[in-house]
């Protein structure tokens, strides 16, 4: 998966003590592109015009630091020469960069996010200013803002030796597993239960937690369950957000072309015959 990044290590502790030098990495956002050129990011030194104060320590990976460009637009005039901007999903699903540095762009794009749109207090729109002593941006009038993390639920639905595999009406082309976002006070598990009736129409029982992921272009924490079905077996398909809903054996099932996802890693796991019991 996107994470697995060893023997590389991500390091997220917060800090106020880190300042830009010329070869920390620069990481710099335009929509969901991020400045590149060949599979590497920009240091500090290679840009000829730069205000540090619009730059934010957010993480470090091994020895190397990490620092987001808090500035909009593509800023085409100061741009490094050659460098231009990629496409995260490209970058992940092509293999156009090592697996950590595109990592290191999936998670520093959700931190880019957070304080572009809390630069004002959604309480009082105030002027925001970021805390010292952890991650954390604050308002005068007492408002906290923390990260935005959105909990969501892959599921791999099982019918003895069949798994339920869906397409999505669009977007998306290949493959996946029932998911769906958590709801205000619901747990994870009645999260599955809601998203494979709405989904499927299929009630399930002997819930299992598999795993996690963090997805930080769309700010989800994945949480992967297996379950069984409980009862009828006939799916009644969510027309308006799939287009596929059916039941595949163990040996007709079809992967996506990349391991960064747990959807995918869950159905290899039910293909090889390695899903819990």
């Amino acid at each position: 998966m996107i994470q697995d990044i060893l023997p590389h290590v991500l390091d997220n502790r917060f800090t106020d003590n880190i300042t830009p030098q010329d070869e920390d990495i620069v990481l710099h956002f335009e929509q969901n592109g991020v400045l590149s050129r060949d599979g590497l990011f920009p240091k500090v030194r290679e840009f000829s015009s730069m205000n540090k104060e619009k730059l934010s320590y957010v993480f470090s990976i091994d020895e190397e630091h990490y620092f987001v460009l808090e500035e909009d637009g593509d800023r085409s005039a100061d741009l490094p020469e050659g460098y231009g901007y990629a496409d995260l999903r490209s970058l992940m699903r092509e293999g156009l960069m090592e697996k950590y540095r595109a990592f290191a762009a999936f998670t520093g794009i959700q931190l880019f996010n957070w304080y572009r749109n809390n630069r004002f207090c959604g309480r009082c729109g105030k002027e925001t200013f970021r805390d010292t002593t952890e991650r954390a941006i604050r308002c005068s009038c007492g408002n906290s803002i923390y990260p935005h993390i959105q909990p969501a639920v892959i599921v791999g639905v099982r019918n003895g030796e069949k798994l339920l595999v869906t397409k999505y009406r669009g977007g998306f082309k290949f493959y996946a597993l029932i998911a769906g976002f958590t709801e205000i006070g619901e747990t994870l598990e009645d999260t599955v239960r809601r998203e494979v009736m709405e989904e499927a129409g299929l009630r399930v029982k002997n819930i299992r937690y598999y795993k996690s992921q963090p997805w930080g272009m769309v700010d989800d924490l994945l949480a992967g369950f297996y379950c069984d079905v409980d009862g009828s077996d006939e799916i009644t398909m969510d027309e308006k957000e799939l287009k596929v809903a059916e039941w595949r054996s163990r040996g007709e099932i079809v992967l996506q072309p990349d391991d960064i996802s747990l959807t995918n890693e869950m159905m290899y796991m039910f293909r090889e015959g390695k899903d819990p019991a």
